[in-house]
């Protein structure tokens, strides 16, 4: 049965103040008992606390996050970290990799994507070899289209030994159905990311611009209205989303909202679980 979490990218700075532990405790306290590690330092002390969080909060480790290559940003790697985070992996009872975004210097040009895809593959025959299945989470910009395909076919394609992980909000900013999207690639899908779509209100700076005269600064305004949201605040159908999630067998759905617009991240997710509960998914918790 597929188990609704969090993923923890959101909770950064409450893990920096905090530690996993408590962060996890308080995450637990509203109802959610697994969690993606993102953005998270794998020191050993943070390991600890999350190997404590599993065993004293009975909270499973859904994925853990790395790059293919080190970033611009820091953090682990796969070709450069890849005994380590096998060894986390194990300690923390994960099977799953995930990798959250194409590198940005592959960004550039279809050969580079080519790259990367032939690179990950090869990752992912090695990381069955330790029994960890690796995963590549979309945003919007793999919904371009190179010669009338979509950039997340030929990512697909490319590397069939790598599934994917759906982030519903990102197919919806790509221009794709999120529903039809997962049933497109449901062999491939372990995990989603439940993180809702909403249209919000023309900030008053669009209004001032718009008095001043400056035309320009009203339309960056009125572009800007796009926002990232709690889970039933926007306007995906996550009834749909959920039990499609469901019939094609992904394991775990987890919420996210990469910005929280003046409330807290524990505020957010409290919001998204009340409103799925509301749906009727208690039991997915």
């Amino acid at each position: 049965m597929a188990k609704i979490g969090v993923q923890a990218m959101m909770l950064k700075d409450n893990f920096a103040k905090m530690g996993p532990f408590e962060t996890l405790r308080q995450v637990s306290e509203i109802g959610y008992h697994a969690v993606e590690i993102s953005q998270i330092p794998m020191t050993p002390e943070n390991v600890a606390e999350l190997v404590r969080a599993r065993d004293e909060l009975g909270m499973e480790i859904a994925s853990l996050s790395a790059g293919l290559t080190p970033g611009p940003v820091g953090g682990e790697s796969l070709t450069g970290d890849f005994d380590k985070i096998v060894a986390d992996a194990k300690t923390l009872g994960a099977t799953m990799i995930r990798m959250g975004m194409l590198p940005f210097d592959a960004m550039a040009s279809l050969d580079k994507v080519l790259e990367f895809c032939d690179a990950s593959n090869d990752m992912a025959a090695r990381l069955r070899e330790h029994g960890i299945a690796l995963y590549y989470h979309n945003h919007h910009i793999e919904f371009a289209k190179y010669d009338g395909t979509f950039l997340l076919d030929i990512i697909a394609d490319r590397a069939p030994l790598m599934g994917l992980e759906v982030d519903v909000h990102w197919v919806q900013r790509g221009g794709l159905d999120p529903v039809t999207t997962l049933k497109k690639y449901s062999d491939r899908v372990a995990m989603v990311h439940l993180k809702d779509y909403r249209i919000g209100q023309i900030a008053p700076e669009g209004f001032e611009a718009l008095t001043k005269g400056d035309f320009p600064g009203f339309m960056a305004a009125f572009k800007d209205v796009v926002q990232f949201a709690e889970v039933g605040e926007g306007n995906l159908d996550f009834a749909s989303i959920i039990e499609t999630s469901k019939e094609i067998g992904a394991q775990y759905l987890l919420v996210e909202q990469d910005e929280q617009y003046g409330r807290t991240p524990l505020e957010c997710l409290q919001t998204s679980y009340d409103n799925l509960v509301a749906l009727g998914y208690a039991d997915l918790f």
